[in-house]
């Protein structure tokens, strides 16, 4: 079939899950234009490059490669072919402000042995907990990740599971029916934050994080997630797909026929793309509210998402140093004073806490050459509220929040930093809402809470505009890289049905016969 014949999808967005997504569609025959709004594909996964120093804006925690690894494969293309992907160990290296820290690392007798220093009981208990979770994974991920709940008759067939596995109870209370230590409760709760969930209100299902680091370890791609939304993209044009950047998108047509349909994807420049079928991978307050205000399904779908949870959002900081910070892990998480208040301060506080808790990323220890030789490349980042719940000036608190972050770190963490400066800049929730369209700033989405996931979240296909799509942390499954991913499998299933079964209704009746 020649590239005229094709179905023609268009794709918004080129983050992780619409990269995934257009890979998917390209690799089973459509013709895909994926249109990114920066001059970099990545989305939230950008990258910043300043006088030799390599930042990722983020994701950097890549905890299920399988699931990278199927796109290529979906693709005919072997994926150490185009990017090499790295162990870290340990996962996280877990600290407090009274000194003490603990190694999160894929090894039953180090765990063990930190555990029983802390608490005997609790080597026991988190044994437990570890079943617990990987009954999740199992249930939650591998049979549900990739699934679209389009009706509310899914939610009712997975229902027996979810009672089962005690959906209803947050992730801190599962926890703790486990483990007794303080800190060791806060050590196997905090996975949900990587998602923008509040560990004391999201689902337990989403204990499920801890399981799937231990089936598949935590890695990092060489060069950096960079890298690997490189190879993602390389991969995506060796296939024939086409990728425009500096391409925001103004508008989704629905305007011809009946109004039921997308007829094209329209750019601010003027330019129109006709699809036969459009997904999109933006966020999805302003998929609807902006790219459909338009249309009265665009309206109405805006005005009831407005009126949900949102997660919160984040003040991330990168810096260069001209040395190496031997002590660090690369993956740090630095825990502040408080644990719960601080979290009801970050997700439903009016204003800026007094205290933080951050996580450090140190790249270098895995990969030196994403800074000049001698230098490392950092990044720390503080959950902080979404502009809805705060609506804080970060053009004044920004800079004065940098300073705090950088005190803070170089008392506890890493002395001498300031002197050590080369560069820096910050990314606030203001950079969320102006530069990524995320609504309210919000850095994850919708907030993963029960009555927002599976069929309770915006569904994978939209529910009257038949072949309009969604992708990404807004849609099932959610957040986080193997969820982005997963919800493009999913996407992409239902987006490869609907184009066979129009294929096989405009073939002449003696041929579908």
């Amino acid at each position: 079939m020649n590239t005229s014949q094709k179905k023609q999808a268009v794709v918004v967005g080129a983050g992780f899950g619409g990269l995934a997504l257009a890979i998917r569609l390209q690799a089973s025959g459509m013709q895909v234009t994926l249109l990114e709004k920066r001059d970099k594909p990545g989305g939230r996964a950008y990258v910043y490059e300043d006088q030799g120093f390599v930042f990722d804006a983020g994701p950097t925690v890549i905890t299920d490669p399988s699931c990278i690894e199927e796109l290529f494969t979906a693709a005919g293309k072997r994926m150490r072919d185009y990017v090499e992907m790295l162990p870290v160990t340990p996962f996280y290296r877990l600290c407090w402000e009274d000194g003490s820290h603990f190694d999160y690392a894929n090894d039953q007798e180090v765990l063990d042995r930190q555990i029983h220093a802390r608490n005997p009981a609790d080597v026991e208990g988190y044994r437990r907990f570890l079943a617990y979770s990987k009954a999740v994974f199992e249930e939650g991920y591998l049979k549900l990740g990739a699934v679209p709940f389009l009706s509310f008759r899914d939610m009712v067939q997975a229902g027996p599971q979810l009672a089962r596995l005690q959906a209803w109870r947050s992730v801190y209370s599962l926890v703790a029916r486990f483990i007794q230590d303080e800190h060791l409760r806060q050590a196997f709760s905090f996975h949900s934050l990587l998602v923008g969930g509040n560990p004391f209100a999201t689902s337990s299902i989403y204990t499920l994080i801890h399981a799937l680091e231990r089936q598949w370890g935590v890695w990092f791609p060489r060069g950096g997630t960079g890298a690997l939304v490189r190879a993602m993209v390389k991969l995506f044009e060796d296939i024939g797909g086409r990728i425009e950047l500096n391409a925001p998108v103004a508008r989704i047509e629905a305007d011809g026929g009946d109004g039921r349909r997308v007829s094209g994807v329209r750019l601010e420049d003027g330019r129109l793309f006709p699809a036969d079928a459009a997904a999109s991978n933006a966020d999805v307050v302003h998929t609807y509210k902006t790219l459909l205000g338009h249309h009265p399904r665009g309206a109405a779908e805006a005005r009831a998402l407005q009126k949900k949870r949102f997660s919160n959002s984040l003040f991330v900081l990168y810096f260069g140093l001209d040395r190496h910070h031997d002590q660090l892990q690369h993956h740090t998480v630095c825990f502040g004073p408080r644990y719960q208040g601080l979290i009801k301060d970050i997700f439903g506080g009016k204003a800026l806490a007094d205290d933080f808790s951050l996580y450090l990323h140190a790249p270098c220890v895995t990969d030196p050459s994403l800074a000049p030789p001698g230098c490392g490349s950092h990044y720390v980042l503080a959950p902080v509220p979404h502009l809805g719940n705060a609506p804080i000036d970060w053009e004044v608190e920004g800079p004065l929040y940098r300073d705090r972050i950088f005190a803070y770190l170089e008392q506890r963490y890493m002395p001498g930093l300031r002197s050590q400066l080369v560069t820096s800049r910050i990314f606030t929730p203001h950079d969320f809402r102006d530069q990524l369209n995320a609504h309210v700033g919000s850095a994850f989405s919708l907030e993963p809470i029960l009555t927002q996931s599976a069929w309770f979240r915006p569904h994978n296909r939209d529910s009257e505009l038949s072949n309009l799509y969604l992708v990404g942390a807004g849609t099932h499954p959610g957040a986080g890289v193997p969820g982005v991913i997963g919800s493009a499998k999913a996407t992409a299933g239902l987006m490869l049905q609907e184009a066979q079964a129009t294929a096989t209704a405009t073939l002449p009746q003696q041929v579908r016969a």
